[in-house]
C-alpha cells in the first residue's frame, strides 16, 4: 500500500513536471506524460542521473529545449517535498552551467511558469519595468525579438501587437466587369436592358474591368518543431481573416486541416479553441509532399482561382525524407500567382538549406523569408502590399491605359 501511494505521487509529480515543462514553452501533450511514466517505470528512480536522462529523453526533442528542460529539472526535482515549497523557489539562486544571455532568457520564461501569480507580489522595482514597457525603446526591442525567446507577458503584447496588422494586398484585375460611366468598354446587355425598360432612345451604358484583392492561402505547419512559432501564426491568420475577405487557412503536420471557418470568429479566444479542437495532429511529426498533395488534389481548384498568393509557413523539416516534395511543389507554384515561403530557421545568419525537404521546394518558390518576430510580419506585410513584377502583376494606372487602347 506504501508502494502504491509513493508512484501515485511520482505520478502526480511528473505531471506537474510536465505541466511546468509545457508552460515554460515546451512541446509537451498527454501522451508524452503517458510515455515519461511509462520510461520511469521502466529505468526506475534509484539512479538521479538515469532519472533525469529518461526524462529528458521523452520531453527534449530539440537542442534549443535542452537549457529549459535542464533548469527546470534541477529546480523542480532538487527537493522531495517540492509541491510544497515551490513558491518558496527563488530562480536567480541557480548555478547552472550555461551560457548567460541563453540562461537568462530561460530563466526568465522558467520563471514564471514556476510561479504564475507572482508578478502580483513583485516590489516597486518591478512596477517600474512593466512602467518601461510602454516607451518606445522596449517596443523597438519588442518587434525585434525572436517569439520563441519572449517571456509569457512579451507573448501578449505581441499577439495584442499582431491583432492590430493590416495586409492591404495590391488590387488586380479580373476577368468580371462592373457599371461604370466612364468605362472602356459598352456594356450591350445593360444598354438594350435600359432601351426595353423605356422604350425609347437611351444613353449608351458602359463598363470596365472589376479589381479586387487576391485570394490569400496560408499553409502553415504545427508539427513539434514549429509549435512555438505556429500558435503566434494562428493570431497572425486570425487578424488577417477577419480583415479581408478571401482568404482560407490550413494547418498540417501528419494531415491537412481546413480551419477557414473557425477563424472567422471575431472573438480570437473562441476561434483558437475551436480549432484546436479540430486539429488531431498538434506538436507532431510532419509530412509535407503528403499534406501538399491533400491540398493540390482536393482544395486548389477551390481556393486557387483568381491569382491567389500562398503563404507556406513551415521549417521545411519533412519526416518522409523529401519523398514527392518536389513535384507537389511544382504544381502548387503553377497554380497561384505567388508563392511565398516563410521559414523560421531562417533568422540564423549560417542557415544552409541541407535538409532534402528544403532542397525540394526551394527552387519552386517565389520568395524566401524569415518570419520569427514582428519585424519579420510588418516586412512581410509591406512585401505583400507591393506588386511582383515577376508573375505580372499589372498597376492600376496601366490597366486603365490598355482598357482605353483596346
Amino acid at each position: 500500500m506504501a508502494r502504491s501511494d509513493t508512484e501515485g505521487r511520482l505520478v502526480a509529480n511528473i505531471m506537474h513536471f510536465a505541466r511546468t515543462l509545457r508552460t515554460a514553452g515546451l512541446p509537451v501533450g498527454p501522451g508524452k506524460v503517458v510515455d515519461a511514466v511509462a520510461a520511469i517505470r521502466a529505468v526506475g528512480v534509484a539512479n538521479r542521473s538515469d532519472f533525469y536522462w529518461t526524462l529528458h529523453a521523452v520531453f527534449v526533442n530539440r537542442p534549443d529545449q535542452r537549457l529549459i528542460f535542464d533548469q527546470a529539472f534541477h529546480v523542480f526535482w532538487r527537493n522531495p517535498e517540492l509541491l510544497k515549497k515551490m513558491m518558496s523557489l527563488v530562480l536567480p539562486q541557480m548555478t547552472i552551467d550555461m551560457p548567460q544571455e541563453n540562461g537568462a532568457e530561460m530563466a526568465r520564461r522558467l520563471a514564471e511558469a514556476l510561479h504564475p501569480d507572482r508578478e502580483a507580489r513583485e516590489t516597486g522595482e518591478s512596477e517600474v519595468e512593466l512602467d518601461a514597457a510602454m516607451t518606445f525603446s522596449d517596443r523597438e526591442q519588442l518587434r525585434g525579438m525572436d517569439f520563441e525567446k519572449m517571456s509569457l507577458d512579451e507573448l501578449a503584447q505581441a499577439k495584442a501587437a499582431i491583432a492590430r496588422l493590416r495586409l492591404p494586398v495590391h488590387d488586380l484585375r479580373t476577368r468580371r466587369f462592373a457599371p461604370h460611366p466612364r468605362g472602356a468598354r459598352a456594356d450591350m446587355r445593360a444598354t438594350l436592358r435600359a432601351a426595353l425598360r423605356f422604350g425609347g432612345p437611351i444613353e449608351l451604358k458602359r463598363k470596365r474591368a472589376r479589381r479586387r484583392p487576391p485570394p490569400l492561402v496560408v499553409l502553415c505547419d504545427i508539427s513539434g518543431s514549429m509549435a512555438r512559432y505556429s500558435r503566434v501564426f494562428l493570431h497572425f491568420m486570425h487578424s488577417i481573416t477577419n480583415d479581408r475577405d478571401r482568404v482560407h487557412t490550413f494547418v498540417f503536420g501528419t494531415r491537412l486541416t481546413n480551419i477557414t471557418r473557425y477563424l472567422r470568429n471575431r472573438d480570437v479566444d473562441l476561434a483558437l479553441d475551436r480549432v484546436a479542437e479540430a486539429v488531431a495532429d498538434w506538436s507532431g511529426g510532419t509530412r509535407i509532399g503528403h499534406c501538399l498533395c491533400e491540398f493540390n488534389r482536393f482544395w486548389s481548384r477551390r481556393v486557387l482561382g483568381q491569382g491567389a498568393v500562398v503563404l507556406m509557413i513551415t521549417d521545411g523539416l519533412d519526416r518522409d525524407v523529401g519523398t514527392g516534395l518536389a513535384a507537389e511543389m511544382d504544381r502548387l507554384h503553377r497554380s497561384c500567382r505567388r508563392l511565398i515561403w516563410l521559414n523560421p530557421l531562417l533568422r540564423y545568419q549560417g542557415f544552409e538549406p541541407k535538409s532534402l525537404g528544403m532542397r525540394a521546394m526551394l527552387p519552386h518558390v517565389d520568395e524566401f523569408r524569415p518570419v520569427h518576430n514582428l519585424e519579420s510580419l510588418e516586412s512581410l506585410i509591406e512585401a505583400l502590399s507591393k506588386p511582383d513584377p515577376r508573375r505580372n502583376v499589372m498597376p492600376a494606372h496601366q490597366s486603365s491605359i490598355g482598357e482605353r487602347a483596346a
